[in-house]
């Protein structure tokens, strides 16, 4: 095993140990490889990192070791990497790290962290989030081809809405990311009521191909739009973290006239940097021009005033939430209902 390696970024060394160790056996790529990536692609995964609640995922045997999401930070962390405290759904807290510079993904990434999960909120206010993050999940029977089509559907819908056409990226799985900046005057509660109506609107314009149904059993082969990603301590992959799969992917931002041609697989660790060193960060005009969410929200209190469309169920983590329905499954609810019903046929025989 080879002496560490010191590598430089922000005028800081960041020692990477055992840099020989293989994270990818597959391809043999090493931990080395990850930390040189993302120093390759600095900028860019900086853009997507900053002064950011960070959870670290992280593999510090490789992909095919143990793995654990790390929510807190670290104990041995370096004066120089802020934190900013965020709090649960449960209203515990934890204080977790915000990278300010590429030397604190280089740090993370020597603890073998491989994918970021920022939080969609700045370290000066933890509680108003400035991306509506929309998450196109194809379900089993559908593939990624599917997600283009919703996205190339949901584009012109957030033009409509004043959401300025989103910044696609792909998963570094078979879906594909939306971000669009916010003004941050929203809190969590009003975010995900904006993401729920954009993806009933988006499901009643491709009734076919789109679905919002949260149980699993009621989605069939489409396109599930996740709305609950824009719940409080629900996160994405950040642009250009590694995906923990053999064939080492990253999660690639994409320009909306590529996102039709692109393919997951076209983008991993060996490829970014080439594409980045020639095109550089293609999402980095996008906190430029954030927007407001008063279209979104207009269309969530019209579709609850004339349709009856109110909330829809939260992650099994949260709490019970005012106006939410019964977080029952469709199919148990129906046996308890049959159950109830044979058992009053029984006492009245």
């Amino acid at each position: 095993m080879a002496e560490a390696v010191e590598l430089t970024a922000d005028g800081r060394t960041v020692r990477v140990s055992h840099p020989d160790k293989v994270y990818f056996p597959r391809r043999g790529l090493t931990k080395l490889d990850v930390a040189r990536y993302y120093l390759a692609v600095g900028d860019g995964v900086l853009r997507a990192l900053r002064d950011r609640p960070t959870t670290l995922e992280r593999y510090p045997d490789g992909v095919e070791g143990e793995s654990f999401f790390q929510k807190r930070a670290p104990k041995n962390l370096p004066e120089w990497i802020p934190t900013a405290r965020i709090s649960f759904p449960s209203g515990r807290y934890a204080d977790e790290i915000c990278p300010d510079g590429t030397a604190a993904v280089l740090w993370a990434a020597n603890l073998g962290c491989l994918t970021f999960h920022p939080w969609p909120v700045r370290r000066a206010d933890t509680d108003r989030p400035d991306e509506l993050r929309i998450d196109l999940d194809p379900q089993p029977g559908t593939d990624y081809a599917d997600a283009v089509r919703a996205a190339l559907e949901l584009r012109p819908l957030l033009a409509e809405l004043g959401l300025d056409g989103g910044w696609p990226k792909t998963s570094g799985g078979r879906g594909l990311h939306v971000f669009v900046p916010l003004v941050p005057e929203w809190t969590f509660t009003q975010v995900r009521r904006a993401a729920i109506a954009v993806a009933r609107e988006l499901e009643r314009r491709a009734p076919a191909r789109v679905t919002t149904a949260w149980w699993k059993e009621e989605r069939g082969e489409k396109i599930f739009v996740d709305y609950n990603q824009t719940a409080r301590d629900r996160t994405i992959a950040s642009a250009y973290s590694v995906r923990p799969r053999p064939h080492a992917p990253v999660s690639a931002p994409l320009r909306w006239d590529e996102v039709e041609a692109a393919r997951p697989e076209d983008f991993d660790l060996v490829t970014m940097p080439a594409r980045y060193a020639e095109l550089g960060d293609v999402h980095a005009g996008m906190d430029a021009r954030p927007c407001r969410l008063d279209a979104a929200l207009e269309l969530a209190d019209r579709d609850e005033r004339e349709h009856g469309l109110g909330d829809l169920p939260y992650p099994p983590e949260h709490p019970k939430m005012k106006g939410e329905p019964k977080r029952v499954q469709p199919s148990r609810a129906r046996d308890a209902k049959d159950g109830a019903r044979n058992a009053r046929g029984a006492a009245g025989a």
